[in-house]
C-alpha cells in the first residue's frame, strides 16, 4: 500500500518501514501516529504516513560521502544557476579552489557546461549568476529517499520532518 516514515523521539527521521511494520509499531504502543492521509485500515483505524516513536533511540552519526553521484542527486539533476535538467552536468565549485574553496558539501552543486563555463574561475556574484538554491550537507543517509518519495509527489506530509528539504 505506502510506506510511512518512522521519526525518533525527537521527531528527527529515522526509518522508512512499510504500512503493516507501522501498524505493529501503533499497536503495541511503541509508537504515535504523527501524520494520515485519508485513507483507513479498518473502519475505525487510520492509515499512518508518518509514526513518531515513543523512545529515544540513539543513532550513530554516519557521514554522507561527497561524491558526484551524490551532488547530483541533491540538486535534482538540475543546473543550479540555470536550472536546466539532463545527464550532462558537471560540478562546479561555488568559490572557485584557485581562490581557496575546498570540496565540500557547502561549497559544490551541479552547473551543466555552459553555465560552469560562463561563470569560469568566479564566485557567483562576481559572474552575475546566482544560485537557485544554497548548497547544505544532507541530514542523513536518509535524506535522498525521503526527498525522492516527496519529489514523485507521494508523501507529501513527510516534508515537514525532512528538514533540508525545500
Amino acid at each position: 500500500m505506502s510506506k510511512v516514515l518512522v521519526l525518533n523521539a525527537s521527531y528527527e527521521p529515522l526509518n522508512i518501514t512499510t504500512w503493516r511494520r507501522a501498524v505493529v509499531l501503533l499497536l503495541k504502543g511503541k509508537a504515535e501516529g504523527v501524520e494520515h492521509n485519508g485513507r483507513m485500515l479498518y473502519a475505525n483505524f487510520r492509515l499512518p504516513t508518518v509514526i513518531r516513536l515513543r523512545y529515544y533511540v540513539n543513532v550513530p552519526y554516519k557521514a554522507i560521502p561527497l561524491t558526484r553521484r551524490n551532488v547530483l542527486y541533491r540538486d535534482e539533476y538540475r543546473c543550479q544557476y540555470c536550472n536546466v535538467a539532463g545527464d550532462n552536468l558537471t560540478i562546479d565549485h561555488v568559490i572557485p579552489r584557485s581562490r581557496g574553496g575546498g570540496d565540500l558539501w557547502d561549497n559544490v552543486v551541479s552547473a551543466c557546461v555552459r553555465c560552469n563555463i560562463k561563470k569560469g574561475n568566479r564566485t557567483p556574484k562576481e559572474a552575475g549568476m546566482p544560485l537557485k538554491r544554497s548548497p547544505r550537507r544532507p541530514h542523513s543517509s536518509l535524506y535522498f529517499e525521503i526527498a525522492k518519495q516527496i519529489r514523485s509527489g507521494g508523501n507529501r506530509e513527510w516534508k515537514k520532518y525532512a528538514f533540508g528539504l525545500e
